[in-house]
């Protein structure tokens, strides 16, 4: 890909308007758009944290579009067992009017690369933290989107034509299971982020932490070579210590 329509498109991507529902970089994963995007080789296009969501759909439409879609409850973080089962969900699942349903949604992260080998290291970076789903798709412009995804979702039905399915027992289980999910969505965030900076790194770090690797590695056979000198040293001195009681030994029988 040419590099000033890479740029271009960064420019305009990064300079416009949010036009997701917050609005803005979910917190939990702002360090890590910001770090994509400081690269010259990489740009966010969208992205989300993971997400807890109640929505309600009309009943028996076979294609849910988000358009179709009232959100009853949303939120970025682990659910409050009793603040959310006792009001949001309960009250949200009151107002439901179609097919309630209740979702867990982990990390997604969309990455426009300016080579396609970019891309595979990204990938390569996404699979090794836990999201198994990533994939690389190329546009007719030539555009390379790298998509990190995941598997580990939650999608349950809890109403239908307004008419509730489940018991409040049930829906405390379910916000369980979806802040189980959430824990390990935000694990695996971390250790994304964390493989990500390494395979990013410079260079010249890269370098600098592999001479130091071996220079730790040197001191170890170094030392490990003086511990087996000593050793022998010792034995040496022992067994010459030894050979000479011996032939004292033998001076005294020759004697007697």
């Amino acid at each position: 890909m040419d590099g000033d329509s890479f740029q271009q498109w960064k420019n305009q991507c990064l300079n416009k308007c949010d036009f997701s529902k917050k609005g803005s970089v979910d917190e939990d994963i702002s360090h890590v758009v910001s770090f994509i995007n400081s690269q010259d080789r990489y740009f966010t296009t969208s992205s989300c944290s993971g997400r807890i969501i109640l929505f309600d759909a009309v009943s028996d439409c076979p294609d849910v579009q988000k358009q179709n879609c009232s959100w009853l409850f949303v939120t970025h973080q682990k659910c409050q067992m009793e603040d959310v089962v006792r009001n949001h969900i309960v009250r949200g699942l009151e107002k439901s009017v179609g097919d309630a349903t209740f979702k867990f949604e982990p990390f997604v992260l969309h990455v426009q690369c300016k080579q396609l080998e970019d891309a595979q290291l990204l990938h390569t970076v996404a699979i090794n933290s836990g999201f198994r789903n990533s994939g690389i798709t190329v546009g007719k412009k030539g555009k390379i989107i790298m998509a990190v995804r995941s598997t580990h979702c939650l999608e349950v039905p809890l109403s239908h034509r307004s008419h509730v399915l489940v018991t409040h027992q049930y829906l405390d289980f379910l916000v369980g299971v979806a802040n189980q999910k959430m824990e390990e969505n935000l694990k695996r965030i971390q250790r994304f982020s964390e493989c990500l900076q390494a395979a990013l790194q410079p260079q010249e770090e890269k370098c600098s932490f592999k001479e130091a690797d071996n220079k730790t590695v040197y001191r170890r056979r170094r030392k490990r070579t003086q511990d087996v000198s000593v050793t022998d040293s010792s034995q040496n001195t022992q067994e010459h210590h030894e050979n000479t009681e011996e032939e004292i030994d033998c001076d005294l029988l020759f004697l007697l």
